[in-house]
C-alpha cells in the first residue's frame, strides 16, 4: 500500500498541501486583523483549508500531473512523469520544509541581541539572512541550482507577516567570503543567518541547511537532504 501511494505521487501531495495550507493559513491569519476583517474569516479560512484536505488527497490517487498536462493515474504509465518534474517537486517540498522549520524556530526563539552601537542595540528577534547556498560539487554549472534554491528560500520567507528578511542584494555581497556568521549578522542587522550547500554527484543531490543565532553563533537547527 505505501509503494502504491508513492508511486501516485499522494505523499507528495499530502505534504505539500499541508505545507502551503499552514504558510497561506499563517498569512491569511496576520493579514486579516489589520485589515479590521471580522474574526469569523479567519477561522473560515482554517476550515477551508481542512475541507479541502480529502479532495486534494482523493484527487492524487486518481489524477497525476504529466509534462502533457493533469491526466488521469489509468491514462498514465510510470514514465509519464519524468524524473526532472519529480525532483522540481522534491526540491520545493525541501525548500518548504526548510521555511517551516525556520519561521517556527524563530518566531520561537528567545530574544538575541548584538553588540551594535547606535540609537538601539535591540536587533529584532524575528529576522534572518539567507547567505547563498555554497556549490560544492565541482560542476561550475551547478552554481545555478545553488543560487536558484537560495533566491527561493529568499522569496518564500519574504512572504511571511512579521518576519524580516535581508534583501538579496545584501545576502548575496557575503557570497564566496568566509567571514563570521556574527559578523555577517551584525553587518546586516538581524538576529539569525540560515546558511547551507549543495553537492551533486552524478544524479545524487545533497542539500544540507543551517538555521544559527546571531548573538552566540550556534546553531538552532540542521539537517541533510538527500535526493536522486
Amino acid at each position: 500500500m505505501l509503494t502504491e501511494l508513492k508511486r501516485r505521487n499522494v505523499l507528495r501531495v499530502t505534504f505539500a498541501y499541508l505545507v502551503v495550507g499552514w504558510l497561506l493559513t499563517e498569512v491569511l491569519t496576520t493579514v486579516l486583523p489589520t485589515l479590521d476583517a471580522p474574526a469569523w474569516m479567519s477561522r473560515a479560512v482554517i476550515l477551508m483549508f481542512a475541507l479541502g484536505f480529502i479532495p486534494a488527497v482523493a484527487l492524487s490517487w486518481s489524477f497525476r500531473l504529466t509534462p502533457q498536462g493533469i491526466k488521469r493515474q489509468s491514462d498514465t504509465d510510470d514514465d509519464a512523469e519524468t524524473p526532472g518534474l519529480r525532483r522540481k517537486f522534491d526540491y520545493f517540498a525541501i525548500a518548504s520544509v526548510i521555511v517551516l522549520v525556520v519561521v517556527l524556530a524563530i518566531l520561537g526563539a528567545r530574544p538575541t541581541s548584538t553588540d551594535q552601537t547606535g540609537a538601539s542595540s535591540q536587533v529584532n528577534n524575528a529576522s534572518v539572512a539567507v547567505l547563498p547556498f555554497v556549490n560544492m560539487s565541482n560542476d561550475e554549472d551547478n552554481e545555478y541550482f545553488s543560487d536558484g534554491l537560495t533566491e527561493t528560500l529568499l522569496h518564500m520567507l519574504s512572504q511571511i507577516p512579521n518576519l524580516q528578511v535581508a534583501a538579496r542584494t545584501s545576502s548575496f555581497a557575503f557570497k564566496g567570503k568566509n567571514q563570521d556568521v556574527r559578523d555577517i549578522a551584525k553587518a546586516l542587522h538581524v538576529a539569525h543567518i540560515l546558511e547551507g550547500s549543495v553537492q551533486r554527484v552524478g544524479n545524487r543531490v545533497r542539500i544540507t541547511a543551517q538555521l544559527i543565532r546571531a548573538d552566540d553563533g550556534f546553531h538552532v537547527w540542521s539537517a541533510i537532504f538527500d535526493r536522486t
